[in-house]
């Protein structure tokens, strides 16, 4: 019976053995071609990026923070200047047999122009120094010198609205050279400081732009020089200086206006016009001065210049004066 049981048992198990690996080797064969749908996949398909817990927005609060922070090594420059000097040429020569006639010369002219002004508001400074010399040599004659001009000129304002300002100024003029008047013997008329003139001026000053500038001086006083005493016996004027006397005094009303501008392209035009009127004197005394100066730029270097000066002083001349000077030279300004 025992046997029987064991039998039974034994031929189960095989069956059983049997259906669970059929044929091991195509079965694996079978699953190698099976096809798998990967949309089946990507439906239930897990995004690392997608987080399932809920988020809380919290709003951004920027607060100022205060951070110290040290001083740049900045300085602030309220001066500013510029300098300006010229050589002028001006030469002609002829042969010994020139049939139309003439005389070889050679001229030549320099000048220099500083200028600096200080600017930080209110206040307001400006000074300029301008000197001018010339001289022309003709064969056979003595030179002779046909510019000569040393001015100084010094003015401090105070700002009292957009286009007026309280200014107060001082002014020196002068020449460097000997001045002759020229006849039969060259005469001694003038030499530095004979005459010489120191001005000083307070009142409005009227500025509405950069280019033009009036001075209104209410209260001006202006020394006359003539430190020379041997020109005394070639002048009878004096320089309104009285023989004996090297100085004189005089109060005055003084109206100062300057324009520098480029009037058009290559084209400069620098004027100056002072009126000086004496207080206790005759109109014929007021003192009228016009210099201008029309500069037309060949390149940077190089242009074209013509010089004039008017200018009527009674105890210089009875009548007006003038001056007028055309000259091609060099010209250097920096910055």
């Amino acid at each position: 019976m025992l046997k029987k049981g064991l039998l039974l048992f034994f031929v189960v198990f095989l069956i059983f053995a049997s259906r669970a690996f059929p044929q091991t080797a195509d079965s694996l064969k079978k699953a190698d071609s099976l096809k798998i749908d990967t949309s089946l996949l990507n439906k239930y398909r897990i995004d690392p990026h997608k987080n399932a817990l809920p988020l809380r927005n919290r709003p951004v609060q920027i607060h100022e923070e205060l951070i110290p922070v040290s001083m740049l090594d900045f300085k602030v420059n309220y001066w500013r200047k510029w300098i300006k000097f010229g050589i002028n040429i001006n030469q002609s020569a002829f042969s010994n047999n020139w049939s139309n006639g003439g005389i070889s010369s050679l001229a030549i002219g320099g000048n220099f122009d500083y200028k600096t002004e200080y600017s930080k508001a209110p206040f307001d400074y400006t000074g300029e120094l301008l000197m001018q010399y010339g001289t022309v040599a003709n064969r056979g004659q003595i030179a002779r010198k046909t510019n000569d001009r040393l001015f100084f000129d010094n003015k401090i304002a105070t700002q009292l609205s957009k286009k007026w300002f309280f200014f107060g100024s001082l002014t020196f003029e002068s020449q460097f050279d000997k001045g002759y008047q020229y006849s039969t013997v060259p005469v001694l008329i003038s030499r530095f400081m004979a005459p010489g003139y120191i001005t000083e001026s307070i009142g409005v000053e009227y500025k509405p732009n950069k280019f033009f500038d009036l001075r209104i001086g209410t209260g001006t006083a202006r020394q006359t020089f003539v430190l020379d005493t041997t020109i005394y016996h070639h002048l009878k004027t004096n320089y309104g200086v009285l023989p004996g006397h090297t100085f004189k005094n005089e109060l005055a009303f003084q109206v100062v206006s300057t324009y520098d501008k480029d009037i058009m392209q290559n084209l400069h035009l620098n004027a100056r016009y002072a009126g000086f009127i004496p207080y206790g004197r005759g109109w014929v005394n007021i003192d009228h001065r016009l210099d201008a100066t029309l500069i037309a730029k060949v390149n940077r270097l190089i242009n074209v210049n013509v010089t004039g000066t008017v200018l009527y002083d009674h105890d210089t001349s009875k009548k007006p004066q003038a001056t007028e000077g055309l000259a091609l030279g060099i010209i250097y300004k920096f910055p």
